[in-house]
């Protein structure tokens, strides 16, 4: 990236800083906790101990058993849901505990 290239938009800007600070996976995690406490809602956020991200599985945290066993029903429709608010296909596998 030339430094006396006037003409780049900031997204393309903040798109080089990351991929060159190697910051995508950091932020990835960021989105999918704002992306589970959006799409999730109050009643269940009040339930969710621990959103964390490794890899392409995202582990769950429930303080509510009757909560868990419901969510698990639907988890194909969870990850779908959650891939695509984020954008890309970052979610393959959902790990509910």
């Amino acid at each position: 990236m030339a430094r006396n290239d006037e003409h780049q938009s900031i997204s393309d800007v903040l798109k080089y800083f990351v991929d060159k600070n190697k910051l995508q996976k950091g932020l990835d995690r960021v989105n999918v906790k704002e992306v589970w406490q959006a799409q999730m809602g109050p009643a269940i956020n009040k339930y969710t101990t621990s959103i964390q991200l490794n890899n392409d599985t995202l582990y769950i945290e429930l303080s509510s058993s009757v909560l868990r066993e419901e969510l698990s029903y639907g988890k194909e429709k969870i990850i779908k849901m959650m891939n695509e608010e984020l954008g890309k296909d970052l979610v393959k596998k959902l790990v509910l505990r």
